[in-house]
């Protein structure tokens, strides 16, 4: 017969060795994790590339720039938006219209001012000194609002043609459909009324 005795460890022992373990499982399990993460990340950083970037974009958003920045319009006929030159246009020929007009009466008090000063006949005799003065301060001030306006026109015509651009790889197909129906519903046990939209493809 035989007898086999397996000495118990003390508790200080126990301790030791369950820590030992504890440290060995984190380990291991970091281990696990830094490969888990690492091929989590690899599909993320593949999507990441696969993004579409404005050099895949049906129409370049720097080209189209560049165009309406050269000769204004030129990027919304890049961009297939031909429409727009017109309107661009008539916004344009209005505004230096107006320019024109605003410099041209601010030249006519401003001479008749200075007319006046070295005691020359001028245009508006019933005017005073203070009267010319405003009246060349306003019409300067017009002349140059139209002028800060064309720079706004031209600033438009390149944001425009930047962001249709960027748009031009936005699907919109007759296949998206968006209905505004009433609803009504429950909220706290009472009855309330509202609309939902929704979404559908076709």
């Amino acid at each position: 017969m035989f007898a086999f005795f397996y000495p118990i460890p003390s508790p200080k022992t126990q301790f030791w060795s369950f820590l030992l373990a504890l440290c060995w499982l984190g380990i291991a399990t970091g281990t696990v994790n830094g490969q888990t993460d690492s091929s989590a990340r690899a599909p993320i950083e593949k999507l990441k590339k696969e993004e579409v970037t404005p050099s895949l974009l049906p129409k370049d958003p720097k080209k189209a720039t560049l165009f309406s920045a050269i000769l204004p319009g030129a990027g919304q006929v890049y961009n297939g938006k031909s429409w727009k030159v017109p309107i661009l246009y008539a916004g344009i020929i209005t505004d230096v219209y107006f320019i024109q007009y605003n410099h041209k009466r601010y030249e006519r008090f401003r001479d008749a001012l200075f007319a006046l000063d070295k005691g020359e006949p001028n245009q508006f005799p019933s005017l005073n000194r203070a009267a010319l003065v405003r009246n060349v301060d306003y019409w300067r001030q017009n002349r140059d609002l139209t002028l800060l306006l064309m720079l706004g026109i031209y600033a438009l015509n390149l944001v425009d043609a930047n962001v249709d651009a960027h748009l031009s790889g936005f699907d919109i197909s007759e296949d998206l459909t968006l209905k505004v129906a009433p609803q009504i519903g429950t909220l706290s046990a009472s009855s309330s009324m509202g609309f939902s939209l929704t979404l559908q493809f076709k």
